[in-house]
């Protein structure tokens, strides 16, 4: 062990005693690759490096200068990383976000194609039974109209056979009223022909 192996030896020890309830308190935080945790333990890191630096130039040891050298490059990297989870977070958040979206704009879309459905189907049936309406009613007014026609038919049926009877009645009351007439005739003509044939007598014999 040189003469700068010691002091070395003995920044790292002092600065992992100086971390111990720093890392400790930084441990407690919310987050694990994300969040305040991570943030307070890259910022640990940088002043340990800052310290390692700086007690590298005050000891003029090259070796714990690229000791801390190599912690910024680390601390470095592992910012670049929380950026880029932290950036594709945000992104997978915002896909996310479109597709919740897009989900529900297409739920929505559902919901109202469903809607149009029923109303169409509402319609429909509204349609159906207007139309099942109007047949009956049609169909009671051409019945009603077939009744009074046939109603109608049999009227002038009846009245016309009435008419019928009534002028055979109207021959036949002639008829009588003519034999009547001529039986009267004949009876008349008979008795003249008798008063006549009596008269003829009672002059001869007189």
């Amino acid at each position: 062990m040189t003469t700068r192996t010691i002091p070395r030896a003995a920044v790292d020890a002092y600065l992992r005693v100086v971390r111990r309830p720093v890392d400790g308190a930084v441990a407690l935080l919310p987050g694990d690759h994300q969040g305040a945790r991570p943030v307070a333990q890259l910022s640990v890191d940088r002043a340990d490096a800052r310290l390692r630096d700086l007690a590298g130039r005050v000891l003029a040891d090259r070796e714990l200068r690229a000791d801390a050298a190599r912690r910024r490059v680390a601390a470095d990297e592992r910012e670049r990383a929380l950026r880029l989870r932290a950036e594709a977070q945000r992104t997978q958040q915002r896909a996310d976000e479109r597709l919740s979206e897009r989900q529900q704009s297409a739920e929505e879309r559902r919901e109202a194609a469903e809607r149009r459905a029923a109303q169409e189907r509402e319609a429909a049936e509204r349609r159906r039974k207007e139309r099942a309406r109007k047949a009956a009613e049609t169909e009671r007014k051409r019945r009603e109209a077939s009744q009074k026609a046939k109603a109608k038919v049999e009227q002038e049926v009846a009245e016309r056979g009435k008419r019928e009877r009534l002028e055979q009645l109207e021959r036949r009351d002639e008829a009588l009223e003519e034999r009547s007439e001529a039986l009267t005739a004949r009876d008349e003509a008979q008795r003249l022909r008798d008063a006549a044939a009596s008269a003829k007598a009672a002059r001869k014999t007189g």
